[in-house]
C-alpha cells in the first residue's frame, strides 16, 4: 500500500509491519524487501487479412497475451484499409505488425497468400513498421471451433471469427518470441519482410 509520508514528500510503501520502503514507481511491489517491477514489452498488432474483412488483435503491454480489437470491413480502395490499420498502429503504439500468411497445407504460397504479402508490404511501407508474416494455416478453422465451444451460433461467427483468428495468429507469434528468448529454436513458422 502506498501512502504519502508524514513529511508530505514522496509516497512511501507501507506493509503489514508498517515499515516504510522506498517510494513506489509505476507497478512496483515489494516481496521480501526486493522490488518487483513489471517491465512493459513491445506491443504488436496481429492481422487476419481476408478479401472482405480484416480481423485485428493487439498484444498486451506485458507481451503475454493477445486480445481481439475489431473486425475491419474492407473498402473498395485498399489504401483506406491501409490508412485505418496505420492509425491503429499509432493508437496502440505497436513496434511491429504480424500478418497471417495463408499458405497451402503443403506449405506452398497460395494466390491469396501472394495478395496478402503484397498488402503487408504496402502496410509496412505506409506505417514504417516491420512486418512479420506468420503461418496461419487452419487458424480460421480453429477460430470457428472456439466460437462453437463458447456457444455462439454459426450465423454470429461472421463478425467475430476474423478477430479470433487474428488473436490466434498473434498468440502463436508471441509464443514463438518467448521460445526464442528462452534460447529455444522457435517454430520456424515465421518469415519477415520490411
Amino acid at each position: 500500500m502506498c501512502a504519502f509520508s508524514s513529511t508530505g514528500n514522496a509516497p512511501e510503501c507501507l506493509f503489514e509491519n508498517r515499515q516504510p520502503r522506498p517510494a513506489c514507481r509505476d507497478a512496483v511491489s515489494w516481496s521480501r524487501g526486493i522490488p518487483l517491477t513489471l517491465t512493459p514489452q513491445p506491443r504488436y498488432l496481429g492481422l487476419d487479412v481476408g478479401s472482405k474483412r480484416i480481423g485485428v488483435a493487439v498484444s498486451d503491454a506485458l507481451g503475454l497475451t493477445a486480445q481481439p480489437v475489431m473486425t475491419l470491413e474492407r473498402r473498395r480502395n485498399p489504401r483506406e484499409d491501409l490508412r485505418s490499420l496505420a492509425r491503429l498502429c499509432r493508437k496502440y503504439e505497436v513496434v511491429g505488425i504480424v500478418v497471417g500468411n495463408p499458405l497451402h497445407i503443403s506449405g506452398e504460397v497460395s494466390n491469396q497468400a501472394a495478395k496478402i504479402q503484397h498488402f503487408a508490404a504496402e502496410l509496412g511501407t505506409l506505417s514504417g513498421l516491420p512486418i512479420h508474416l506468420w503461418d496461419e494455416r487452419l487458424t480460421s478453422r480453429e477460430a470457428h471451433q472456439i466460437l462453437y465451444q463458447a456457444g455462439h451460433a454459426r450465423q454470429d461467427h461472421k463478425q467475430m471469427v476474423d478477430q479470433v483468428a487474428a488473436t490466434l495468429i498473434l498468440r502463436d507469434f508471441l509464443e514463438g518470441l518467448k521460445s526464442r528468448e528462452q534460447g529455444n529454436e522457435g517454430t520456424g513458422d515465421e518469415a519477415e519482410t520490411e
